[in-house]
């Protein structure tokens, strides 16, 4: 892997906690969900939220 800036490393960070903050909303929302195609809307992206954090901390390693 090239070497990454300061910069870049702020980005990926940056990245990386939009994932968090997306993957506990969705979740917090798929809980308050009566309905059971909105529950899983939101259960399945937060669901993806997370797996796209960890293929990213994949790719970093």
């Amino acid at each position: 892997m090239a070497n990454l800036s300061e910069l870049d490393l702020q980005n990926l960070r940056h990245l990386m906690g939009g994932y968090d903050v997306t993957h506990c909303k969705m979740k917090e929302y798929a809980q308050c969900a009566s309905d059971m195609k909105v529950k899983q809307f939101f259960e399945k992206g937060a669901q993806s939220a997370k797996q796209n954090k960890q293929q990213l901390m994949e790719y970093l390693r």
